[in-house]
């Protein structure tokens, strides 16, 4: 015998809001591990960034007697120009700019700010004997401070990296 009633198949509204909200629920924790890690990362890019510039600056002390001022460093011509003091000064601009903002290509000069600017920087300080301004005509930049600020708090506000 045949039956008239056919029988429908398929999911009730009821299943079909619990499967959506759980989708939901899922792709939220996600989102917000996601940026977490990206922040580290940037953190990270920002302390080995930090630590090459601090390098690097080390390397030209050694080799001059004295820091460049940050109106060397950001000077590219400075830094690409041959025959010149510097000249083993290897700095890629590219490592002057925080990952949150690569346009820049600069180091801010002066002491970092006691609160977290509007734009991420990186900060170079160089001071001469006794922590007073120096000049870089005079040749006599004898320590420095370089800084950073960080997203991810848990580590600490600024990444810093002072000269030995």
């Amino acid at each position: 015998m045949v039956s008239l009633k056919q029988r429908q198949s398929g999911f009730t509204i009821v299943e079909l809001l619990i499967v959506i909200v759980i989708i939901g629920i899922l792709a939220t924790l996600v989102i917000v591990t996601f940026s977490g890690v990206q922040q580290k990362a940037r953190d990270s890019e920002r302390k080995t960034d930090i630590n090459g510039i601090a390098s690097q600056m080390e390397a030209f002390y050694a080799q001059e007697g004295y820091y460049p001022a940050a109106a060397q460093v950001n000077d590219s011509a400075w830094r690409g120009a041959s025959g010149t003091e510097g000249e083993d000064f290897k700095l890629d601009s590219k490592a002057l700019a925080d990952p949150s903002n690569k346009d820049t290509e600069a180091l801010t000069a002066g002491a970092a700010p006691a609160t977290a600017p509007a734009t991420k920087a990186y900060y170079l300080q160089t001071l001469a004997d006794g922590g007073g301004a120096c000049t870089t005509a005079a040749k006599d930049c004898k320590s420095f401070v370089l800084t950073s600020f960080l997203e991810n708090t848990s580590d600490g506000d600024t990444y810093t990296r002072e000269s030995n």
